[in-house]
């Protein structure tokens, strides 16, 4: 599979306040993004997520480590050679950055005028690009006559505009209501499937990521926590920073505290179930159960689906005898990931 971008034990410093130390924003990153994927970085504010975002298009440099796109060291390139690279590299933005004195043709012509394109050829692509969008009508209103997701399509289209290899989406619906978040997120996916666009997306919205990206990357304190799948991530998350985000999506996760005035409201032997694929739709709990005579109560959790797969995670109370409890978590732990607590 053709690596499109590879970070390999990247590592970003700031200046520190005065004549503080500096402030190391990203620690020993290694990432590599398939060529025609979604890539996920997600991560609560302040992890980092944007500034390896901004190394990947030049406009920062590592202090440690290097950063390749299509085999190019992004950071070893002179000025002239940086700026060419970048007519690959798209990028969307939170807050659009349109200019509003120019309308939307001009905001999604401008690239295409740097790269040298000839007029009738913009126009024509400049058309194409509008119609994809669905902003057919609009090419001379002013960015202030549309709405934010009319905003944030004009932002995509000129993106894209010279027929990047790679999009970055740096928090591209944090400022849209749910519906548009949804309507920009399809527009991506769709960016994607039908240009084979390359897209590292950064956002701290789980919901989005489940809707977009084919594989992530947690970030937490400048670190990659955990990476892999986004149906695995879901469904089996492996660290306590990943638990906690796919908690807060689902409303599954229980922290500690949870667990402490949980435990004196169920009796039994507690467990938390993590299962995916046929398994978290199936009968499986209820038919160990009755194979090892052993009852249950739900404490919390549920199922949902990605990508139209399902996805779950279920708190339990187990009622038994000790040896029937022991069998049936014995066999249930070959099929699912079993968290007792």
């Amino acid at each position: 599979m053709t690596e499109r971008i590879q970070v390999s034990g990247v590592s970003k410093d700031y200046p520190g306040r005065g004549k503080g130390e500096p402030v190391r924003v990203l620690r020993d990153i290694d990432i590599s993004v398939h060529a025609g994927e979604v890539y996920g970085l997600i991560g609560r504010s302040g992890a980092g997520k944007s500034t390896l975002l901004r190394l990947i298009n030049g406009l920062e440099t590592p202090t440690e480590g290097r950063v390749l796109v299509d085999g190019v060291d992004v950071h070893a390139l002179p000025p002239a050679e940086l700026r060419t690279l970048r007519h690959s590299i798209g990028m969307v933005f939170q807050q659009f950055n349109l200019w509003n004195s120019r309308t939307v043709f001009s905001n999604i012509a401008t690239p295409l005028k740097l790269a040298g394109w000839k007029d009738d050829d913009i126009s024509r692509r400049v058309a194409e690009l509008l119609d994809f969008v669905g902003l057919d009508g609009k090419a001379f209103a002013r960015p202030r006559q549309l709405s934010g997701g009319q905003k944030q399509r004009v932002g995509i289209a000129r993106a894209i505009a010279a027929k990047p290899s790679v999009l970055l989406a740096d928090e591209a619906t944090s400022a849209l209501d749910p519906q548009t978040t949804t309507e920009i997120v399809d527009l991506l996916r769709s960016v994607n499937q039908e240009f084979g666009i390359t897209i590292v997306v950064v956002t701290h919205e789980m919901d989005v990521m489940s809707q977009l990206a084919d594989r992530v990357s947690i970030l937490s304190d400048g670190r990659v926590v955990e990476s892999g799948d986004i149906h695995q991530i879901l469904a089996r998350p492996q660290h306590p920073v990943t638990a906690n985000l796919v908690g807060s999506y689902t409303r599954t996760f229980l922290s500690d505290k949870d667990r402490d005035e949980l435990s004196s409201q169920f009796a039994g032997r507690r467990i938390s179930v993590a299962m995916d694929g046929v398994i978290a739709e199936g009968p499986l709990l209820s038919s160990l159960a009755r194979a090892h005579s052993v009852d249950f109560s739900i404490i919390q959790g549920g199922v949902a689906r990605v990508k139209n797969l399902p996805y779950g995670q279920l708190s339990l109370a187990l009622h038994g005898e000790d040896a029937a409890i022991d069998r049936f978590l014995a066999e249930l732990s070959t099929r699912t990931t079993v968290t007792t607590w």
